[in-house]
């Protein structure tokens, strides 16, 4: 059975540039036919483009990622496959995003008004600018015209820091939506908040695990606060809505902290706080094995 995985996964149908017109093509396809069936000239009809092109978006950004880490914390041929493809998945994701942009410039030309008044947030603008900046980086040094251009620091600089930026932005999202906004959450939105968490939990799970020195011995007194942060920080991901509208408040108390708000990339960062404890915990863990 697994001489047959072995196989398949090595298949050209499913590797390289074939995987990705395997994704990109039922995506496009989705796309054309939600065209097809909304009001485009209507903002609302257009919005809701943007809407189906993000959530095309997320799985591929999702597994791209995680691709480098998946080897490490499971090896297998399946996390080696999905590793090895990690680029062409992330061309995936660019693709996704190419249709959202489109829909994006087709609001704010055609529909301005609406943009201005009921969407325009010079944060949220700030993200998106960012963001697009990065991953056009990111493509264009995908292929070997643009990566000759970089050297290898400057490469891995831009491109963990775009996958970190664009991964934010997305998982950032399904963390409103559940924790902060006061409309009741879709389905999707819990699938899409845990995908994201899992993905990261993967990226930290891979950093222990690499320095992690298996044949040191253990302090006890870094070990337990470390596995302590890390159940604290895994509790607050899954009760954002106990504790982050107290916390919410109190910063908002500060003016500084509300001036900020209104125009600085995801300031004041309340829902990476608990990712921040976890990777607290994961680092005594790592100090405890030293």
């Amino acid at each position: 059975m697994s001489t047959n995985l072995n196989e398949l996964l090595k298949s050209k149908a499913i590797n390289g540039w074939n995987l990705f017109w395997l994704i990109t093509t039922p995506i496009s396809l989705a796309m054309i036919v939600k065209m097809t069936r909304v009001d485009l000239s209507s903002a609302e009809g257009v919005s809701s483009m943007i809407q189906l092109a993000v959530r095309c978006a997320v799985p591929p950004l999702f597994f791209a990622f995680a691709a480098s880490s998946l080897p490490v914390v499971f090896p297998g041929s399946i996390s080696r496959w999905i590793a090895r493809n990690r680029s062409y998945i992330g061309l995936c994701f660019a693709a996704a995003m190419g249709w959202q942009l489109t829909f994006i410039l087709w609001l704010v030309g055609i529909h301005t008004d609406y943009y201005v008044n009921q969407v325009y947030v010079l944060s949220d603008v700030v993200e998106g600018v960012v963001g697009y900046t990065l991953l056009i980086g990111m493509v264009l040094t995908s292929f070997k015209f643009g990566r000759s251009r970089l050297t290898p620091k400057q490469w891995k600089l831009l491109h963990k820091t775009g996958i970190y930026w664009l991964w934010i932005y997305a998982w950032s999202v399904y963390w409103f939506n559940l924790f902060y906004y006061e409309s009741a959450p879709l389905l999707i939105d819990y699938v899409y908040y845990l995908g994201g968490f899992l993905a990261w939990g993967l990226r930290l799970s891979a950093w222990t695990k690499k320095r992690s020195n298996a044949d040191g011995g253990q302090n006890v007194l870094l070990l337990v606060p470390g596995v302590a942060a890390i159940g604290i920080g895994l509790v607050a991901s899954s009760f954002g809505r106990a504790w982050s509208p107290q916390v919410y408040e109190y910063l908002f108390g500060f003016g500084i902290v509300e001036y900020l708000d209104s125009f600085t990339p995801y300031f004041p960062l309340v829902p990476f706080y608990p990712l921040l404890i976890m990777s607290l915990g994961a680092f005594l863990v790592v100090r405890s094995r030293g």
